[in-house]
């Protein structure tokens, strides 16, 4: 097996950390900044922690822009990249000077949130409106703090286009989800007949 210890270095053409854990869901994120202007950016370091209350979370490498406005703002809207959405939202990913409107640059339509002040992205079929609950900066195992930092919010308000409810029911594949993979450019789709399920052992 190939080993390595990533302080040391992992000795390959790129970091396979990100590749093995995948593939990860996209954390599209919208916020405001204390002034109400837009941005919008994609993070693949993002998940789901919690049920009751709902509480996702993404993780930033450096103070960028999201983390500012939203421990400014305290709010923040997920929005799920779709295979027909990749391509701006990998526009979103520029580095651009802070306060330029990554909607406007990704020709997306901000959409009136219900709950909090921060647009959705109007093209996406599911939105979570979000306000914030912890803003963590990770360290390491000797307790030396690391360039980057935990963002959670509660999901106070959630937005789901009913064509990807069936008998009630969602249907992840239908809305073609993005995630990201390993590679400086990789990512995934899901379709349907990848599908399998698994029954839950009782306990005994």
């Amino acid at each position: 097996m190939y080993f390595y210890e990533p302080a040391k270095g992992h000795g390959l053409p790129h970091d396979p950390l990100n590749a093995i854990i995948g593939p990860r869901p996209i954390g599209w994120i919208a916020s405001l900044d204390g002034q109400g202007r837009r941005n919008l950016a994609p993070y693949s370091f993002f998940n789901c922690f919690n049920y009751r209350p709902p509480i996702i979370g993404f993780a930033s490498s450096s103070w960028k822009d999201s983390v500012r406005n939203i421990t400014e703002t305290k709010e923040f809207v997920w929005n799920l990249t779709t295979r027909a959405l990749a391509v701006p939202m990998n526009e979103t990913s520029a580095s651009l000077p802070h306060g330029e409107d990554e909607f406007a640059r990704a020709g997306l339509t901000p959409a009136a949130s219900r709950v909090i002040k921060t647009p959705r992205v109007a093209e996406s079929p599911v939105n979570f409106e979000c306000r914030l609950s912890q803003c963590i900066q990770l360290t390491a195992a000797n307790g030396t703090p690391v360039d980057s930092w935990l963002v959670l919010g509660e999901v106070v308000a959630v937005h789901i286009d009913e064509t990807l409810l069936e008998n009630g029911i969602y249907q992840t594949a239908k809305a073609e989800p993005v995630l990201r993979a390993g590679g400086p450019s990789a990512y995934y789709g899901i379709s349907e007949a990848q599908r399998f399920d698994l029954t839950r052992p009782d306990n005994r």
